[in-house]
């Protein structure tokens, strides 16, 4: 079994292999094995350019870690008996150099700053992942608006039918809700790209290191200037698992209407068989389990923000050890976001939705009453809330007619004939129409075909704003990586 190099001096005796797995970390640092390999190279790379370490000693470093680069960190570093990566790093390095050589790679460096630095690569990311994801689920939604512009529906609150409107604009609606999930995770970026590396244990270090060097290498934007602060904080992964959670609240409502709208008395939609299952008894079953699972996932990513929000929420400064179990919160709530993600814009992009049955039920439960109560308003000039109440006695009795609204006028003494004011059952009917209802409200974010075409413009190009932001913050990274690694070999060249 390997010796872990870290414990050689302070402590001895032997751990049980329980022990060892019970402090181990290496499950979630699979994670991060990648970016642990950048941020050393990067280190030497500084002890070397600041004549902490000797050239010639850097010269034998850096190619053991860009062989680790190019070729993969072997299972052996792996192993359960390194408390973490970084150890197990470490220790196939002086396994292959020498300790006089491999020693001095942490000189100035502790795991704490090493382990939150790694983080954070990996997690920008992910999280620049999880903007493309729904950028792309912002499309979906954004064509089939566009596709869907005059195709009617109810609109509902509290589940009943409320008022006429259209699928695009429901549609769009989501995407409103999804283009704010992308501007939070766009915002929390800009917190979570800053380099906590420099900062050791938690108090800096005495060697002339070069802080600002280390985070441009590793494309960060800027330092986390505190080191204190540095190594202790977790809250810009408390920040992405609250966006995450945010983000799922409106994937499991998506799924939701999804879930409702394919069943047999609604009828809305039809969802491609590849999402769905079938019944071990039931033949006829067509059952939409992505949708469901999405739902449940969204718990599951609630439960990760939840323990990470416990596992720090008592932790004095600076580091504490107890950071090591908030790390799988943050890689499973992003796992089953951006995994629940993938499958939702292929589900949407393959789904049928039933326009004639949709305009069917566009009218039902007196959805245009909204519309009759405001043409008395605006024609014949009867307080909103006397046209309220006629419409509200009216529909009370089952009945919209002239007759009925002439005797639900008396009945509630409003005092006036709307009869004698000029109200016709042809304006009764004219306004009664979903069509009508619709076209009316073109004021902005409508669902007037007008309004509705002038929104998807905007979305569009919002669209394409988003996109350039997540490319050009992607080939800043790239490059930065690309940079440290021409470094690295033009050194050992």
């Amino acid at each position: 079994m390997r010796t872990d190099v870290v414990r050689l001096g302070r402590l001895s005796g032997e751990r049980t292999v329980k022990m060892m797995q019970f402090l181990s970390s290496m499950r979630a640092d699979r994670c991060i094995a990648d970016a642990d390999i950048l941020v050393d190279i990067a280190h030497v790379l500084m002890l070397e350019k600041q004549k902490i370490i000797e050239r010639d000693i850097a010269q034998k470093i850096i190619p053991v870690l860009l062989e680790l680069h190019d070729e993969g960190i072997p299972e052996e570093a792996f192993d359960d008996s390194f408390e973490d990566v970084h150890a197990g790093v470490e220790s196939l390095l002086i396994d292959e150099v020498g300790p006089d050589i491999g020693g001095r790679m942490h000189m100035g460096k502790s795991r704490n700053d090493e382990v939150a630095t790694c983080i954070r690569i990996k997690l920008r990311e992910d999280i620049l992942k999880q903007m493309a994801a729904l950028l792309k689920v912002r499309e979906v939604l954004v064509a089939l608006s566009e596709q869907h512009i005059d195709s009617v529906m109810p609109g509902f609150t509290h589940m009943q039918h409320a008022q006429p409107t259209t699928l695009s604009h429901h549609l769009l609606a989501y995407e409103q809700a999804f283009s704010r999930d992308f501007d939070r995770l766009k915002e929390t970026y800009v917190r979570v790209n800053q380099c906590p590396l420099g900062a050791a244990a938690f108090a800096s270090t005495g060697y002339p290191i070069n802080r600002e060097f280390t985070a441009r290498e590793l494309g960060f934007d800027g330092l986390v200037n505190n080191t204190m602060d540095a190594v202790a904080t977790r809250d810009f992964a408390l920040e992405t698992l609250s966006d995450l959670a945010i983000l799922m609240v409106n994937v499991s409502r998506l799924c939701e209407e999804l879930i409702l709208w394919s069943t047999s008395f609604v009828k809305f939609v039809t969802l491609d068989d590849a999402f769905c299952s079938t019944s071990s008894i039931m033949p006829q079953k067509k059952n939409p389990d992505t949708a469901e699972i999405m739902r449940a996932k969204t718990g599951s990513v609630f439960g990760a923000l939840s323990g990470a929000i416990l596992t720090v929420k008592g932790l004095p400064m600076s580091y504490n050890r107890d950071m090591q179990e908030l790390t799988p919160n943050i890689w499973r709530g992003m796992r089953d976001a951006k995994e629940s993600l993938r499958l939702l814009i292929d589900m949407l992009s393959s789904a049928t939705f039933d326009i004639t049955r949709m305009k069917e039920e566009a009218g039902k439960g007196f959805s245009t009453a909204t519309e009759l109560a405001d043409t008395l308003v605006r024609s014949y000039g009867v307080p909103f809330r006397t046209a309220h109440n006629i419409v509200g006695r009216a529909i009370q009795k089952g009945d919209i007619s002239l007759a009925s609204l002439e005797d639900a006028s008396k009945e509630i003494d409003a005092g006036i004939s709307l009869i004698g004011k000029g109200l016709t059952q042809k304006h009764i009917d004219e306004v009664s129409e979903v069509s009508y209802s619709i076209a009316l409200r073109k004021a902005p974010g409508g669902p007037a075909p007008l309004a509705i075409k002038i929104a998807i413009e905007e979305r569009k190009k919002q669209l394409d704003v988003d996109s350039k932001l997540i490319d050009d913050r992607l080939a800043k990274i790239s490059k930065s990586k690309d940079d440290l690694i021409t470094k690295a070999r033009r050194l050992v060249a």
